[in-house]
């Protein structure tokens, strides 16, 4: 009997073995063919996805940015507002510190206004010839001390003598001839006048040279 190889018998002539094995062979290749296609069209798919993933990406950081920009608008808005209560503090600030003081300087005038009829008195009582002379000096001295305080407080007497008539700080009480001083010219002080700052609690009472 005489042998073959495979590659020279003919398909007739091939065993139902050998036959079967071409098949098998055939069929794998078939499979890696499917794969290496179904692998292209992952891949395909993914870089689609990948594509759609960017543009997702741009309209996402776009939102964001309209997000930073709205935050940007309202830190703007709220500094300011801050800026302006602040300044609305200073206002008040300034405006409660010139209420207190006008306060403080009104209590000032007021009581001493209250006490210019107890100086009157003092200086009716240090003219008054009728004076001992140890008692006149306890009356000065309490009288200077009147002053003092005043003067602590700022409250200060109007320069009226020899000064000339000022119907600002000086009421005119008489008019008197003097050969010895200028027209206009306060000659005597009748009743003594006081100030606190820019402020006249009471104008002097004064003879003036006609």
């Amino acid at each position: 009997m005489i042998i073959m190889d495979n590659k020279d018998k003919s398909a007739e002539e091939l065993t139902k073995e050998e036959a079967q094995n071409i098949a098998e062979q055939s069929s794998e290749a078939e499979s890696e063919a499917v794969d290496t296609d179904e692998f292209t069209a992952e891949t395909d798919a993914e870089g689609v996805k990948v594509e759609l993933s960017r543009e997702e990406l741009i309209t996402e950081l776009a939102v964001q940015q309209e997000k930073v920009a709205e935050l940007d608008a309202e830190v703007d808005d709220l500094l300011g507002r801050l800026q302006r209560l602040q300044a609305d503090f200073v206002n008040y600030r300034k405006r409660s510190q010139k209420e207190k003081a006008e306060m403080v300087t009104k209590g000032k005038i007021d009581l001493c206004f209250e006490m210019l009829p107890v100086i009157d008195n003092f200086e009716r009582a240090l003219n008054s010839e009728e004076v001992e002379t140890e008692f006149a000096k306890g009356v000065q001295m309490i009288y200077n001390q009147l002053l003092k305080v005043f003067a602590d407080q700022g409250i200060e007497e109007i320069e009226a003598a020899g000064k000339e008539f000022d119907p600002e700080f000086h009421e005119a009480i008489m008019r008197v001839e003097a050969e010895a001083e200028e027209s206009g010219t306060v000659v005597e002080v009748l009743q003594k006048g006081f100030i606190l700052a820019d402020r006249v609690i009471r104008p002097a009472r004064v003879k003036v040279a006609v």
